[in-house]
């Protein structure tokens, strides 16, 4: 039975390499949102020259420009998009296949790509994710339409709940303890 065990529990220890088909497939599918997005953003500067042709007129230019900010928003939403594609990569790598040695000994390196436990790993996506609801609110701010006081207090309000969640997502990790009420830092 002793042998069976042992078996079993390698094989088991040994299950968790499965997640390295996600690591590399999350790889990719962030390479690929980075690569759209370049192309987007490329793309876009190219027709910026159009903005300067002296044979549009003010309208025309004003819905240009307005086009353009919303490539914008979008271009940073492909690149927050691929943020969490790398960032989820290399987390699930750390936690489940090894520890990122160039990572750990790097000088230049973000501390914010090196991942202990599944909890920073849900609070680097969640505050990534975060920002692509913000830009996307922005996106949709700026097409929308205010016909009536109604619309600028949904704006508002808006506006109001985006200050919160940021607010909350920075007080949370601030290292405030629950049970004690202080701050863990001093």
């Amino acid at each position: 039975m002793n042998k069976f065990e042992t078996g079993f529990e390698r094989v088991l220890w040994s299950s968790r390499l499965v997640v390295i088909v996600a690591v590399i497939a999350s790889l990719l599918t962030g390479i690929g949102v980075f690569y759209v997005a370049t192309v987007d953003a490329f793309y876009m500067l190219i027709h910026l020259f159009d903005y300067a042709s002296p044979v549009i007129d003010v309208a025309e230019r004003a819905q240009m420009r307005s086009g353009f900010v919303t490539h914008v928003v979008e271009v940073v939403d492909g690149y927050l998009l691929a943020t969490v594609m790398l960032i989820f990569a290399l987390g699930l790598y750390e936690l489940f296949i090894s520890k990122i040695d160039e990572a750990e000994k790097s000088e230049i390196s973000s501390k914010v790509l090196v991942i202990h436990s599944l909890d920073d790993l849900k609070s680097r996506l969640s505050k990534v994710i975060l920002m692509i609801l913000i830009v996307k609110f922005f996106e949709h701010a700026i097409s929308m339409t205010y016909k009536d006081p109604i619309s600028l207090l949904y704006l508002a309000a808006g506006i109001a709940l985006i200050g919160l969640a940021l607010y909350l997502s920075h007080a949370g990790e601030s290292g405030y303890n629950s049970k004690s009420g202080y701050n863990s830092t001093g």
